[in-house]
């Protein structure tokens, strides 16, 4: 019996040439993930030593990150659909091209003007690599067990990406320079280029569709104009003019965008008609909330470590890294249980994982252990992501046809970075507002426990939602 969870077979009008081996297709999408995953924070511990050489202002300091997240967010969902337009294998490769020679320019630049434009640069790169990563997965792991561990194998990928930033950034900087932070994409890069042309095959199209450019403008402009004011929430509050100007602008945008793809757009950038599917409506906004999920345990786990138990920030790292190899394994574990279990035993267990850990960390204290206060709730918290992660991007894009496979994705990565963003304004809020102004480790305690415990409300939300989920068919892996 064929699992529903499997891809749709390959749309009319598309002619494949001869493709690589799967081994290659899989370690060529991991390294993507993990490569574009890993710039999102490991530029972090480096940001002192970027500052002393290069003389940047506070304010522009913090573009040497927000630079790259808000355009790899803000581009993606016009990634995905480029990547249906002119095939997987032309939209890999010039996100490759582009994310490489942008990862030069900031190894070598001399102002931090330079500096900053390279990011931005590096962020549209990354913004074309992922959601293809997600579309090459789609078309070319159509059987239901190998799909579901190819999927298991991506997120872990990206989860390791995310945690080995600090640990790497940390050890470049010192050992060599912060210039290697950026420059060591560049052999990398040369690599995954040819990976990508031996790997994948050369799609073409028959249908003659072009760029929907005002969906393309809308959309894109007011993610990023919505995202950037969420981002600024946290420093300027909510009421600011920083904050709500861009936040107004992009939700109007969206508005505007959202009737251009309805009513006007020959060949919407987002078809509206893939919103009707269950999976992809509901997983969507799952995808949102798992975001909070994921910033509680990562972002605000190391803070705890540094502010409260006073760690350094590679010991912090280093701290939460057996929770990094936990959601390893547990995610291709979750691949491999996907095709018999089902979607909604895997979220019900991830929540499940979520509220345990979570509950947990909310106990700990400025007198607690790293062993008995931080390890064991992360551990059963990485337990959780390892089981929701992988099955939501799997649900999220079942029973989409291959000729949408870059939209779903790009879509399904942008409600999860969008979820990171939101949840990290949110949340931040919470805990300064617990904190009432004050620094000292116990009241930095109480404001982190508060998060924990909003994102164990957040687990409840998902496990929720888990159950409006298509209930899909059981199989045997072949």
């Amino acid at each position: 019996m064929t699992s529903q969870l499997s891809a749709a077979p390959m749309a009319r009008g598309h002619v494949k040439a001869r493709t690589g081996p799967a081994w290659l297709i899989l370690a060529l999408v991991c390294a993507c993930q993990f490569m574009v995953i890993l710039d999102s924070s490991i530029v972090n511990v480096a940001l002192p030593s970027i500052d002393r050489d290069l003389g940047f202002t506070p304010a522009g300091l913090a573009w040497v990150v927000n630079g790259y997240l808000l355009t790899f967010a803000g581009f993606m969902l016009l990634g995905g659909r480029a990547a249906d337009l002119f095939g997987r294998r032309r939209t890999l490769t010039a996100g490759l091209v582009l994310f490489s020679a942008a990862s030069l320019v900031a190894g070598l630049a001399p102002l931090p003007q330079v500096l900053v434009a390279a990011r931005v640069a590096q962020g549209v790169g990354a913004a074309l690599l992922a959601p293809t990563t997600l579309a090459v997965i789609n078309t070319s792991f159509t059987e239901g067990h190998r799909r579901a561990r190819a999927f298991g194998a991506w997120s872990a990928a990206g989860g390791v990406g995310g945690m080995a930033g600090a640990v790497a950034g940390g050890a470049l900087t010192t050992g060599l320079s912060w210039r290697w932070v950026f420059l060591i994409n560049v052999p990398i890069g040369v690599v995954l280029i040819a990976a990508a042309m031996r790997a994948l095959p050369g799609t073409r199209t028959a249908r003659r569709e072009t760029l929907d450019i005002a969906g393309a403008v809308t959309g894109t402009a007011g993610l990023a104009a919505l995202i950037y004011g969420i981002m600024h929430g946290t420093d300027h509050g909510w009421t600011s003019p920083t904050v709500l100007a861009p936040a107004v602008t992009g939700l109007l945008l969206l508005a505007v965008f959202t009737v251009v793809e309805a009513r006007f757009a020959t060949h919407p950038m987002m078809p509206l008609r893939l919103l009707r599917i269950r999976g992809v409506a509901v997983g969507n906004g799952m995808l949102l909330l798992f975001g909070g999920i994921a910033i509680a345990m990562w972002y605000f786990t190391s803070l705890f470590l540094q502010n409260v138990l006073g760690y350094g920030a590679l010991q912090a790292g280093l701290g939460q890294t057996p929770a990094a190899v936990m959601f390893m394994l547990i995610a291709r574990s979750a691949a491999a249980l996907l095709p018999r279990t089902g979607v909604r035993p895997l979220i019900l267990a991830g929540s499940a994982c979520f509220l345990g850990g979570f509950g947990w960390l909310a106990q700990t204290h400025t007198d607690s252990g790293y062993l008995t206060g931080i390890l064991g709730p992360t551990l059963l918290i990485a337990t959780g992501i390892g089981l929701t992660f992988p099955t939501l991007m799997a649900a999220t894009t079942a029973d989409v046809p291959d000729r949408d496979a870059g939209t779903i994705g790009g879509l399904a990565q942008t409600a999860s970075q969008a979820g990171g963003s939101l949840g990290l304004a949110v949340l931040a809020t919470a805990a300064t507002r617990t904190q009432a102004g004050e620094s000292s480790p116990v009241a930095l305690a109480a404001g982190y426990d508060r998060v924990f415990l909003i994102a164990a409300g957040l687990a409840l939300a998902i496990a929720a939602a888990g159950l409006l989920l298509p209930r899909h068919r059981r199989t045997t892996p072949n």
